[in-house]
């Protein structure tokens, strides 16, 4: 039932968007604390981020909608983790890196758009970090690293 290529595209997409928003929730967070404005290169890496964020969004959509029946029929905590867990921590961690993009955008100093960036970027790394199913962790046993 489950879509191979959406499966496969949806994995390997989650490194890009690791790698952004850490780069940019890092990135930011420097030059907040070191009260340094960014270049624009730096800049662009919260885009980067933003648009990887979104589109990973909707490869999850569409991969959620194709294995609804799958999930629906899932008891225990992993089924909770599909249903709810994963989906509800992956639209709010996106929601967070949309609201800390538009809101530094608002913002009139660099200091406090490079705060709100680095402050919502790194609130949804962790989020991701946790709602991902590694290998590792018992929910993602078998399922490999892509």
């Amino acid at each position: 039932m489950e879509n191979h290529f959406f499966v496969f595209v949806h994995s390997l997409l989650r490194y890009g968007v690791l790698l952004t928003v850490t780069a940019a929730g890092l990135l930011h967070l420097r030059g907040w604390l070191a009260q340094k404005a960014l270049l624009n290169g730096d800049r662009a890496i919260s885009v980067w981020a933003l648009i990887l964020c979104h589109v990973q969004l909707v490869i999850g959509i569409i991969l959620y909608a194709l294995n609804w029946n799958s999930y629906y029929h899932m008891s225990g905590s992993v089924g909770r983790f599909w249903r709810i867990e994963h989906p509800a921590a992956m639209v709010i961690a996106i929601a967070l890196v949309t609201f800390g993009r538009a809101s530094s955008k608002r913002a009139k100093d660099e200091r406090t758009k490079q705060k709100r960036i680095a402050i919502y970027y790194l609130i949804a790394l962790v989020l991701i970090l946790w709602a991902i199913p590694w290998p590792f962790r018992e929910i993602g046993h078998g399922r490999g690293w892509i």
